[in-house]
């Protein structure tokens, strides 16, 4: 397994050393493989969209509004 390092804020920091008991590699790693899939999901999309990236970003606009909207309504 390779090793990578990266640097967090100093706040963050002191946030994830009030979960000892974490595994924050393993987060760090899970949350890095979603985000690729996340990522390949959209970069299949979009070779197989019509639509312009200006359409994508209102249309990423008026669904995020949609879901906030949602939310406010379940929580």
């Amino acid at each position: 397994m390779t090793n990578f390092t990266f640097s967090i804020p100093d706040d963050l920091k002191k946030e994830i050393e009030k979960f000892p008991e974490i595994n924050w590699s393993e987060v760090a790693r899970a949350s890095m493989r979603q985000k690729i899939a996340d990522l390949n999901f959209l970069k299949g999309f979009r070779v197989n969209s019509d639509i312009s990236p200006e359409e994508a970003e209102v249309l990423g606009q008026e669904v995020s509004k949609l879901l906030a909207r949602r939310y406010k309504r379940d929580h």
